[in-house]
């Protein structure tokens, strides 16, 4: 999709299942059934959506997926469904080898969103998927991700972080940072103490990568948290915050877990607009 001076791609890195409950909190399963039906097992599908910017003079990208680093067990636990696309085969679709990547953001650093940061080598190695990238990361995030609570340790990979530090590939940031013109991400915690967004400007236009903030449109009413949220009240205020702003100046909004819209202007009655935006 043209997007003033920029081209912005969802990059898909296929689908997967999480467990309905657990992605609607306290809201009962008689509400969310209506537009996300679950499973036999109370699964619900869910997207993998990265994006792609196109710059005049790069290529960045905005988190990486689920990755290929797991075993048939997680694979079944997941739900796991690559048989359509994976990242890499999505960014080559758009034109972009994994050595044309300059930045990569990582909202979090949980499995389903740096999953490609490294992939393994047939020795067992671990190395960067994206060789000329510098990789933007929350500082806090890191240290969290390296002494997590009991609850969200086995969301945190520590081969999705160590063979950037080892390389001297990541930068850490702390709060609002411009990474190019027009690229700037944004402090939205609550799903974890140091969860990100990420804001695009270009032409006169705002578009705004949501991460975990509001996973899916399902997700745009203040309550609607999920049970994997940290902070829930922090997650509703920074999403009240976000969304409030959004309406008012007209973004684009880009939903990295819903399977079918992707991207879409909010209406005043709080529901989606669909845009198509480039999918691959």
């Amino acid at each position: 999709m043209k997007f003033g001076e920029f081209e912005l791609f969802v990059v898909s890195d296929g689908t997967f299942l999480l467990d309905g409950g657990a992605m609607f909190g306290t809201i009962p399963k008689v509400l969310w059934e209506r537009t996300n039906p679950a499973d036999d097992r109370n699964r619900i599908l869910m997207g993998l959506n990265c994006l792609l910017i196109r710059t005049p003079v790069e290529n960045i990208l905005v988190d990486t997926g689920l990755g290929n680093a797991y075993d048939e067990k997680f694979a079944f636990l997941y739900g796991v469904d690559k048989s359509q696309t994976e990242l890499l085969r999505s960014l080559a679709a758009a034109g972009v080898g994994a050595a044309d990547i300059s930045k990569v953001i990582l909202t979090h650093l949980h499995f389903d969103h740096a999953g490609w940061n490294c992939f393994q080598e047939e020795s067992g190695e671990f190395k960067p998927t994206f060789p000329n990238a510098v990789y933007y990361i929350n500082q806090g995030e890191l240290a969290y991700a390296k002494e997590p609570d009991p609850r969200s340790k086995p969301s945190y990979l520590p081969h999705t972080w160590e063979p950037l530090e080892s390389r001297g590939q990541i930068a850490l940031i702390s709060g609002d940072k411009e990474v190019a013109p027009g690229v700037t991400i944004l402090s939205a915690p609550g799903h974890t103490p140091n969860h990100q967004i990420v804001k695009v400007q270009s032409g006169g236009l705002t578009a705004c990568f949501l991460a975990d903030l509001v996973p899916t449109p399902s997700h745009l009413k203040a309550h609607y948290v999920m049970g994997f949220d940290l902070d829930a009240l922090t997650a509703m205020k920074n999403k009240e915050r976000v969304l409030k702003q959004a309406q008012a100046e007209n973004w684009l909004l880009i939903f990295e877990h819903s399977p079918e819209v992707k991207a879409g202007y909010l209406t005043e009655d709080l529901k989606i607009e669909p845009v198509e935006l480039a999918s691959l």
